[in-house]
């Protein structure tokens, strides 16, 4: 006669319990990269003290086109990403008008009036990378962030970030940052 071994089973009812609970602590203890994003302050529908239905100075407008190649034009013309946040200062100081006291700009007549008159376009292709996007976001950023750093220097001979709130609200009174963002076409 032959004898039966009894193999020991495993029990594995509670598989599915142990599985889930990895699952849910994985996710738990996870680390999550954060997006990259644009820290900005959207301004209201109007600005306080602006007409909204005006029309703005074609000279007051700097025209900035990212095409789906990921270049950038300005103005029609193609330039490097380096050259994008001289060329902004360039405009926002212009003060082609001579009501800006504060101004350094060389008063060039197809650039802006003055900084509180100056608008920058951007208008992007449905293919621009997101990465280009932020770049150039970037470097208008730059732009204005030198542009107020010096004019705290000189007024106040402080750097920004020393500037009291009421300091610091006159800074961005002078360089105001207005960026108009095109829809896509």
């Amino acid at each position: 006669m032959r004898q039966s071994r009894l193999m020991p089973e495993v029990n594995a009812g509670s598989m599915a319990d142990i599985a889930f609970l990895l699952l849910i602590f994985f996710l738990v203890t996870a680390a999550i990269p954060k997006d990259k994003g644009i820290n900005r302050k959207l301004p209201a529908e109007c600005p306080p003290g602006v007409i909204c239905d005006s029309k703005i100075k074609e000279h007051n407008l700097l025209r900035i086109v990212l095409n789906s190649n990921n270049d950038i034009m300005v103005e029609n013309d193609i330039i490097a990403i380096e050259d994008l946040k001289d060329i902004t200062k360039q405009f926002l100081d212009n003060n082609k008008d001579g009501s800006c006291d504060y101004c350094s700009g060389q008063k060039f007549e197809d650039a802006s009036d003055n900084p509180t008159k100056a608008v920058i376009s951007l208008q992007n292709d449905r293919n621009t990378s997101y990465n280009q996007f932020i770049a150039v976001q970037d470097e208008l950023t730059k732009a204005l962030f030198e542009l107020r750093k010096d004019y705290a220097k000189k007024r106040f001979n402080k750097f920004p970030e020393d500037l009291s709130a009421e300091e610091l609200k006159q800074v961005k009174a002078a360089y105001p940052f207005i960026l108009s963002e095109a829809e896509t076409k």
